[in-house]
């Protein structure tokens, strides 16, 4: 779907908010207040449209109440022309550009691709333990250190740079958290969190991996120091393409990622990685490959979409983002 087909599909207002609620509510409107399930809409003539009043509590809502949407003053369409360069685009966009695309300042688009970004993390209930084959590897985010006359700076894990561990599943999702160390004490019950019991794990020669191997039903490894990065089908390289990513994301799209905001971008190099399926492909040769292709954009949007209940991200005092505590609906 490329732009025109898009404005094609949501030519006004009416029809953006429609394939708003149609996704959020799709089991019927909820009031985002109190739960209650009656509500009617408001339609005097001051009235945005898109108003409702719950029957229950009295109070009004919009399908963006209770969303990273909420109190938005922009129009939905600019916001699913957002949504779709972000879903659409290979390493994101910065918010510099998407704000001279959207016609909104610098520090709106900021915001705006942040409170998707939040839409994109998949929660808890949505993140079973990976199974499988399981690819383990450590990723460090961060810019060369200042020039000093005499000092060398070391590299990789001996940096201070901040840590990301990587786990993926064989053709399958990504998982990522940040670690402060890559010591067993750290890594193990966080790799026990993210992979199940009964997964072969494939990693580099990294000790702290011998460690945690032991605890799984299989583990094989590469000896990345003898320039062994792939023997039959041990391998660890689809982490490392992830991590690949994430690296090319920063260089060549927003260049800074604070510690503070890293996991929002991770969610997003993550959302995308998650939303492909495995296509077999024959190739010249007559040999089977596997390619992951993206699901159509409009599937895309809708995943993105039936996230958005239950979250917030609201600017702070001091003109950053916050996500304030939320309670269930009805609490």
């Amino acid at each position: 779907m490329n732009t025109d087909q898009l404005r094609a599909r949501f030519p006004n207002e009416s029809a953006c908010r429609q394939f708003f609620e149609s996704i959020i509510w799709k089991n019927g409107r909820v009031c985002p207040h109190c739960a209650c399930e009656k509500s009617y809409p408001i339609r005097g003539k001051t009235s945005r449209p898109g108003l409702y009043e719950c029957d229950e509590c009295k109070r009004q809502f919009t399908v963006t109440t209770r969303t990273p949407l909420h109190s938005t003053k922009l129009p939905l369409w600019k916001w699913l022309q957002m949504m779709y360069y972000m879903v659409n685009s290979s390493k994101g966009v910065s918010s510099v550009f998407m704000g001279q695309w959207l016609g909104v300042a610098q520090k709106t688009a900021w915001k705006m691709g942040h409170a998707i970004r939040e839409m994109m993390d998949p929660g808890p209930e949505d993140q079973p333990p990976l199974a499988g084959i399981v690819e383990l590897d450590e990723k460090y985010v961060g810019g060369k250190p200042r020039y000093e006359k005499g000092i060398k700076h070391k590299r990789g894990k001996g940096t201070e740079k901040q840590g990301v561990l990587v786990a993926v599943e064989r053709h399958g999702p990504v998982r990522s958290a940040l670690i402060e160390s890559d010591k067993a004490a750290e890594m193990s019950p966080l790799v026990e969190s993210l992979v199940h019991k009964d997964a072969q794990l494939m990693t580099d020669q990294n000790p702290v991996y011998q460690q945690i191997g032991k605890e799984y039903a299989a583990h094989s490894w590469v000896n990345h120091s003898e320039k062994e990065f792939a023997r039959g089908d041990t391998h660890n390289n689809t982490a490392e393409s992830f991590s690949s990513i994430v690296e090319r994301t920063k260089q060549g799209v927003f260049h800074y990622m604070s510690k503070k905001h890293l996991p929002r971008y991770l969610n997003e190099i993550g959302f995308r990685w998650d939303h492909r399926v495995p296509v077999e492909k024959v190739t010249k040769k007559g040999k089977i490959k596997i390619k992951m292709i993206a699901i159509p954009v409009i599937d895309l949007l809708q995943s993105l979409l039936s996230r958005a209940w239950g979250r917030q991200l609201r600017r702070s005092k001091k003109g950053g983002i916050f996500c304030p505590i939320s309670c269930p609906a009805g609490q």
